[in-house]
């Protein structure tokens, strides 16, 4: 007599996730989730690095505007022209630096609430700080890294593309334009490679070099599925963001210009305040969108090592293991199953 089939038993979810490998509308769900259970953690440190970042903006932009001052003039001096152009580079350059320190620190410190959400644990404040605390320096290495290398590329880009001016002259663009549409694609693919690396980083203890190896190993026959999750979410912030941010900019530039009288503000300077208030609410919603695409990067990171490495087992056993209790425990670092901590990728 056949044995009746057995019933079917829903895989755990002791968190945000089910521990079994995601989907799409799993991932992008509990990204979510994730931050509304730790909104300290997640959007608090969000905004607060980027009102950093929008107010060393503003402080650079007013020095600019202060500096371009100089095309108002009717025979600008030939250095004042250096200097205005001198200010622009200055401006950029910090601002770019600014910009992409605060963004891997903010992925970094992220992971950790989003990965502790998994396992039904909540992260305050001070909380995820604390335990992110030992890890800047190497995650700083990591950008260090990643820079030094797309340096190195990009210096090759030009070499070769000043070679092929003076070797091909008018004939150089048949090399240049095929060149540089395949160093995009190659930047996009090797970021795709790198994805999870930060989340590595901040999880398992590892160094840059180890998470950058980390990293590639674990997206191997899922780069096209990655992308997809890192563009479609890159895709949905944007749009998102700027459907309520970009009539909430307008309305107030456009009430600070009415305020503004034209006869008592003849600096530059004066239009600081519409300069600010921009940043505030770009900085804001920017904030809250980095927050979800942190969350659905560090899930991505589980869903691989679940789909790879049986992390799913781990995730359950580290969750029994802490219990209602809270706890400082940070999923991913232990070597009872899957990947040994510091070991070869």
């Amino acid at each position: 007599m056949p044995l009746p089939p057995a019933a079917y038993q829903a895989p755990p979810k002791p968190g945000v996730i089910p521990l079994r490998p995601l989907g799409l509308g799993e991932i992008l769900d509990g990204a979510f989730q994730a931050c509304r259970r730790n909104p300290l953690a997640t959007f608090g440190i969000a905004i607060l690095l980027q009102a950093v970042v929008a107010l060393v903006t503003v402080l650079l932009f007013g020095n600019l505007l202060s500096s371009f001052e100089v095309f108002d003039s009717p025979n600008p001096s030939t250095d004042s022209l250096i200097g205005a152009f001198a200010s622009l580079g200055v401006f950029a350059s910090v601002a770019g630096v600014v910009t992409a320190v605060a963004l891997l620190v903010l992925q970094g410190i992220l992971v950790i609430p989003i990965a502790r959400a998994v396992i039904n644990q909540k992260t305050g404040f001070g909380q995820a700080w604390r335990l992110a605390r030992g890890r800047i320096l190497p995650l700083l290495g990591f950008g260090l890294l990643s820079f030094g290398l797309g340096t190195v590329g990009l210096a090759l880009l030009v070499g070769i593309s000043a070679l092929a001016i003076a070797g091909l002259q008018e004939y150089s663009a048949l090399l240049i334009i095929p060149l540089a549409i395949g160093a995009v694609v190659l930047m996009i693919w090797v970021s795709m490679k790198l994805v999870v690396a930060p989340a590595v980083l901040m999880l398992e203890g590892t160094g840059p070099w180890t998470s950058i190896r980390r990293s590639w190993s674990l997206t191997r026959g899922n780069w096209w599925r990655t992308f997809g999750i890192v563009l479609l979410t890159s895709i949905i912030v944007s749009v998102i963001a700027s459907v309520i941010s970009t009539p909430l900019t307008f309305a107030v530039s456009l009430f600070l210009g009415f305020s503004t009288d034209a006869s008592t503000a003849p600096d530059a300077l004066d239009s600081l305040p519409v300069i600010a208030a921009t940043q505030a609410i770009t900085a804001l919603f920017t904030a809250i969108g980095y927050a979800f695409q942190a969350g659905v990067t560090s899930l991505l990171y589980v869903d691989l090592r679940i789909r790879r490495e049986g992390f799913d087992v781990v995730l359950m056993r580290e969750h029994e293991r802490a219990g209602t209790v809270p706890s400082d425990i940070l999923p991913g670092g232990t070597g009872a199953f899957g990947h040994q901590p510091g070991g070869p990728a």
